[in-house]
């Protein structure tokens, strides 16, 4: 059965926002509505959550601006009746034009940092988060990176959560998007980074001239036709620019690694998410020491080549 089959034979949203409103008392009956009317939707996740439920909570807890870890006591409690009518307004809209729940929050959160969001930039997912996290430690061991750059930075989620956790890099986003980089600059200001974090206008290294860093970390867009062609509709939200690059989803990535040795000190490393085109990069580049990172929340897709490895193979990649 289609899902707006479902969605209109079984679904409780045939009734007004003002009587469901009404009928959801406390956030423990919200959450429990949201889930099923997710359930019937047939929503895709992907975007920070991976079930009906955590949707659900994602919405509700940002609906009321509670933090993730609130609490659970707080799940009796009674909402006011603008909370209620919020909450079903946001569920409405989610499934009845498939945006995604953060660019509804206008807030997404990456390394366990918050930053702003909208359709001018991906919503923040990487695995990469991981790697900030544990201050790149797999080849800084001791002090960690002095100059970082984030490649294709978007919202700068990437660059930003790395000069809050390693409060002595200094980082550079880097965007070819003035939209985007917007949207990174808000996120400049909101964590109060401006003094070691810079948003540089730049189509990949172009605009980088003379600049030398210890890691260049990026999420470029790295779709291949196929995929991008069967995404489901919440995907299509997302700015095309930052999704597809072209037949193989290489054509950016091919020029991160043309181009990026000249950027990396001589200690550095480059680190890349290719997501479903890693099979493509390997077919691609057969006698490439890709180094693929596993990460301990999931995710796959992510090599890391060092500035010794982008030398001995430069003749691939030329």
């Amino acid at each position: 059965m289609a899902d707006s089959d479902c969605t209109s034979s079984t679904s409780t949203l045939t009734l007004g926002n003002g009587e469901l409103a009404e009928g959801l008392i406390t956030l423990r009956d919200c959450l429990r509505w949201a889930t099923s009317e997710f359930h019937l939707a047939g929503l895709h996740y992907g975007h920070g959550t991976d079930s009906a439920w955590d949707e659900a909570v994602a919405l509700t807890l940002g609906a009321l601006h509670l933090p993730w870890n609130v609490d659970p006591g707080v799940l009796d409690a009674r909402l006011l009746p603008m909370e209620r009518s919020r909450i079903v307004a946001l569920v409405r809209e989610r499934i009845a034009s498939r945006r995604p729940l953060p660019y509804l929050l206008g807030e997404a959160f990456f390394a366990g940092v918050p930053f702003n969001v909208d359709e001018r930039v991906l919503i923040p997912r990487s695995p990469i988060a991981e790697l900030i996290e544990d201050g790149f430690a797999a080849w800084f061991p001791g002090e960690p990176p002095m100059r970082v750059l984030d490649l294709c930075a978007g919202s700068g989620c990437i660059g930003i959560a790395t000069a809050l956790l390693l409060p002595t890099s200094e980082v550079d986003l880097a965007d070819v998007s003035p939209e985007a980089l917007e949207v990174s600059r808000q996120n400049i200001t909101r964590h109060d980074v401006g003094d070691r974090v810079r948003a540089v206008i730049a189509d990949l290294f172009s605009g980088l001239e003379g600049q030398c860093y210890d890691v260049i970390v990026s999420n470029p867009p790295y779709v291949d036709a196929r995929d991008l062609a069967g995404m489901p509709r919440e995907f299509h939200h997302e700015p095309s620019l930052a999704l597809g690059a072209g037949a193989d989803g290489l054509d950016i990535v091919r020029r991160i690694l043309r181009e990026a040795r000249q950027y990396l000190s001589d200690d550095g490393v480059l680190i890349v998410e290719v997501g479903n085109s890693d099979h493509h990069l390997e077919a691609a580049f057969p006698d490439v020491p890709f180094m693929w990172l596993e990460f301990e929340r999931g995710g796959q897709g992510v090599f890391a080549l060092t500035a010794a490895e982008l030398d001995a193979h430069a003749a691939s990649f030329a």
